[in-house]
């Protein structure tokens, strides 16, 4: 198992560092100078010419590059010159000194992701830490309602095969996996937020966390995450009840679940005892790419509520090119889908013990 997952680590390093590359000389490559986003309207030639020397945007694209590894890498290298873009009193992180020589320093630190473009010198992991939990708390109830309920539509559909339950199961599974978020979003906010709203008691927008009448406490408005999790998980609730049910048709078949049947156990002890655990494996497969798909997908939906999440903060920086804070977001959603796919390997092995490690 610890050979198996640091295997797994080396190839999501180069996966990673394989996004680093591509989203750095991608961002790069657009048109305009980061020093002018910076500035606004306000910039002169003296402005200008400080702000690239302070981020290092006057040094060739390579060198720019380099210096953005070093700023993400635990482990860095820094100048003891205050001209130099490295040099170490010119950053805000907290480190640790491992050695210093007349003219470089090595230190250890957090990943340093830089700081926002429009938000008065903001540090983008602060950004992340104030939206992120958001964008995980809606995807986490997202998936759970898609789990839950479509483990349990799965299971009915299998059950009344070919019956008039499960042709309804599967024109709505349909129709669901075929509903743009952003148009179901809409749709959501408009009847229940706004032509129901004195029935529901629900808005067409808001937050988990908003200021009282008196604007002096924060308190929890857990009914504002009811309509954005449930249009969220629709997708993936259509995509779970089909596999569960076409997963539980085929091990409906295998001879052990014959034998169960003939030794008298009852639907409802096969299922739960003996066929639900073989049957979840392609489950567990859409459930992992869904959810770190939910913390990128949400960005229509967590903006059509004005949900303060990741998404909303994405759309934001993009129309400000704000691109510390696009460069973070999609750095933290590849760190998301990585981690998910060693958890799923390793969950595998739980729900099928045929499965054995690759070493």
């Amino acid at each position: 198992m610890g050979r198996y997952i640091l295997k797994k680590i080396q190839h999501s390093f180069w996966t990673l560092l394989g996004v680093v590359t591509t989203i750095f000389f991608l961002f790069n490559v657009l048109p305009g100078d980061p020093a002018q986003m910076m500035l606004g309207q306000n910039e002169d030639q003296t402005q200008l010419a400080l702000v690239n020397q302070k981020y290092g945007f006057d040094q060739p694209v390579f060198t720019q590059y380099l210096n953005y590894l070093n700023d993400l890498s635990p482990l860095s290298f820094h100048s003891n010159s205050s001209d130099d873009y490295t040099f170490l009193e010119s950053h805000s992180y907290h480190y640790q000194v491992l050695f210093k020589s007349s003219n470089k320093t090595v230190v250890v630190k957090l990943p340093y992701l830089r700081t926002s473009f429009t938000k008065q010198g903001k540090e983008v992991s602060q950004i992340l830490i104030e939206t992120l939990p958001n964008t995980i708390v809606l995807a986490v109830s997202s998936i759970c309602f898609a789990l839950v309920l479509g483990l349990i539509l799965g299971v009915f559909s299998a059950l009344y095969k070919d019956h008039w339950v499960d042709k309804s199961i599967l024109v709505l599974s349909t129709f669901g996996m075929s509903l743009p978020s952003f148009f179901s979003a809409i749709l959501a906010a408009w009847i229940f937020g706004f032509l129901l709203h004195h029935y529901t008691g629900l808005e067409m927008s808001g937050n988990l966390y908003e200021l009282d009448d008196f604007g002096e406490v924060y308190q929890l408005k857990l009914k504002n995450l009811i309509l954005p999790a449930l249009v969220l998980g629709i997708r993936p609730l259509a995509v779970v009840t089909q596999l569960m049910r076409n997963s539980l048709l085929e091990v409906f078949n295998q001879d052990y679940i014959r034998t169960a049947r003939a030794k008298g156990l009852s639907e409802f002890q096969i299922i739960i005892k003996h066929a639900m655990k073989n049957a979840l494996n392609p489950v567990v497969t859409a459930i992992s790419g869904w959810f770190a798909s939910l913390l990128a997908g949400a960005v229509f939906v967590e903006y059509i509520f004005a949900w303060n999440g990741l998404g909303k903060e994405i759309v934001n920086a993009l129309n400000t090119l704000d691109l510390p804070v696009i460069m973070g977001a999609v750095l933290i959603i590849a760190l998301t889908f990585v981690i998910i796919n060693i958890v799923v390997d390793i969950i595998y092995t739980y729900l099928d013990p045929k499965i054995k490690f690759n070493l």
